[in-house]
Parts: structure tokens; C-alpha cells; sequence
């Protein structure tokens, strides 16, 4: 059968749940996503499942072995290979029609212009440690009118960042300016994701290891924030309801059994947020040297 054949058995049990023509609209749709790891690589696959017809993909790793707990491209098979050519490869057996711009080697302030181009909708899937990329995407989006979502996995469980182009700006949600050191940029992070922080009492971020880039991680979380940020772009592209933007923050954890959601009308500035930053950063004093010592991730190619 052809591709319009294809496409339209695979998702004629979407129906019902989006009308033919929303499907159609999503069938249009670009959406870029950062990251082919562990949020990206399932984003991907549950968006085109959905019916997405083009993605703009982006990362410069490969698989190995620590990614199996958690990456959904992640299995023996392609340990070395690259993230975003294996993913493309699932995304088209899945749908065979759909078309996907791939970005080997990352995003940077020489691409991301290009790697934006025409897209609808950008999901961060970017790595906690790599907050320079960070800061070039949401910028740029915001400055060429794209929305950006952001989930995290936090223990067991999933939180949700939407950031419109007209509304708060990451950087004022977060808090988070150029001068700050690598400490008190992911303690500002950290905070903002999870106001909440329903994931505090059980996880052990001790754990996190800022020489590997590396902390505590379940697939369960991560499956948990595909549906999450799945729905909101969703959402978003289909002009549902208004978006949970920022200054609102969600936090969903079943381990806990609760589901926390809030505005914070100051962002990470407001007195609450003030101290738990202060306690947070106290409790995880002994860690400063490491995150200090080991930076973030630079940009790609730079």
C-alpha cells in the first residue's frame, strides 16, 4: 500500500480521540526535539505513533550500555551507533512516510537557526548537563516565535515545562543568568523543575556524578513524561485548550501517589523558591567542588 494508505490505517484508532481533520493537522505538523536519548528517543516514537509527519532530530552521541536502563533506541544491537540515525530508522518503520531532518552532530549557535526552520512546536530533551545548548534553543525559539516544552524524570516520577514565546522567558522562570557557576545554575534548575519536589524523600541525588554527567534514572519516569509532554504539544498544536505555561508547573509522581501543580508568579526569584534554593544548595554543599570542576557540556562543534 502506499503511504497515504499506511498512514491512514495506522491511525484510524486515534479517531475519536482527534477528528479527521485534527489528524490531518498533525499529519502537517514539524516538531523538533532536542535529544535522542532518553526523553527524545520515546518522544519520537510516541509522536509518530500520533500521526506527527516531520521532525526536525538532533544529538551528537551514540548508544552504550549505561543507556539501556532508560533510552528507548538503546539495546545491543546499536550500542555505537548514532542516537539519531537509530531513532529515524524506528520513526520510519513505524510510519514509513514520515520525514525526518536529522542533525548529527547537535544543535549550536551556527545551526539552530536552521535546525528550527520552519517548525511548529520544539521539545527539550536536552541533558541536564548540557545547559549551554539549553540556553541557545530557548532563546531562539523564543526570538523566531516557537513554543517549547520541557518535561524531566525525577525518580519515578514526570514534571511538565511549557514556555510560549510571549509569555515568561525561561531564563526568568529559572532565574538563571550567564555569571552563575555550574552549582548554583542546576540548584536554580533543580528547584525550578520540581517545585513540588514529591521525588525528595526517596530519591538519593548523592548519587548524581557531575565528572560523568550522570545521575539516578528509571524508564519508568521517562515512559511516564512521553505521555506527559505528548499531550501538551498535542495541545498546543491543535489549539485544545490554553497551555500549561510557565509560570505553572506540574509534578506527577505515582510512587507518591499525588499529582502537584502550581504557579510561581516570581519564578525561581520568588522568597519560597529563595529558600528552598539556600537549603537545597546547603544540603548538597559537600558536591559544589564537583559540579564546579566538571562544567556542562559545551556546545557542540565549538
Amino acid at each position: 500500500m502506499n503511504h497515504d494508505e499506511y498512514y491512514n490505517l495506522a491511525t484510524k484508532r486515534n479517531l475519536g480521540i482527534v477528528s479527521p481533520e485534527e489528524q490531518q493537522k498533525l499529519r502537517d505538523s514539524r516538531v523538533a526535539i532536542v535529544g535522542m536519548g532518553g526523553g527524545g528517543g520515546i518522544y519520537l516514537t510516541t509522536l509518530t505513533r500520533m500521526g506527527i509527519g516531520h521532525f526536525n532530530v538532533a544529538d551528537f552521541d551514540e548508544f552504550s550500555v549505561v543507556n539501556i536502563n532508560r533510552q528507548a533506541g538503546a539495546m545491543q544491537s546499536t550500542i555505537g551507533r548514532p542516537k539519531t540515525e537509530v531513532m529515524a530508522e524506528i520513526a520510519a518503520d513505524i510510519h514509513p512516510g514520515v520525514e525526518i531532518k536529522r542533525f548529527n552532530h547537535g544543535i549550536n549557535e551556527k545551526n539552530i537557526e536552521e535546525f528550527l526552520q520552519d517548525v511548529d512546536i520544539v521539545l527539550d530533551a536536552v541533558d541536564v548537563f548540557a545547559q549551554p545548548a539549553r540556553l541557545v534553543l530557548y532563546r531562539t525559539a523564543r526570538k523566531l516565535g516557537i513554543p517549547v516544552l520541557f518535561a524531566a524524570p525525577l525518580g519515578f516520577s514526570g514534571t511538565l515545562g511549557v514556555f510560549m514565546p510571549d509569555g515568561m522567558t525561561f531564563e526568568d522562570y529559572f532565574d538563571i543568568h550567564d555569571h552563575m557557576s555550574p552549582f548554583e545554575i542546576m540548584i536554580a534548575f533543580i528547584v525550578g523543575l520540581a517545585p513540588a519536589g514529591t521525588h525528595m524523600s526517596y530519591m538519593d541525588l548523592t548519587r548524581v556524578e557531575p565528572s560523568e554527567q550522570a545521575g539516578p534514572s528509571s524508564a519508568a519516569a521517562i515512559s511516564l513524561i512521553a505521555g506527559i509532554i505528548s499531550t501538551e504539544a498535542l495541545v498546543v498544536l491543535l489549539n485544545r485548550r490554553p497551555p500549561a505555561a510557565a509560570p505553572a508547573y506540574s509534578q506527577f509522581d505515582p510512587y507518591k501517589g499525588v499529582y502537584k501543580r502550581g504557579k510561581l508568579r516570581w519564578g525561581n526569584r520568588g522568597p519560597i523558591q529563595r529558600l528552598k534554593r539556600w537549603l537545597v544548595a546547603r544540603k548538597f554543599k559537600s558536591m559544589m567542588h564537583k559540579f564546579n570542576d566538571a562544567g556542562f557540556e559545551p556546545l557542540p562543534g565549538q
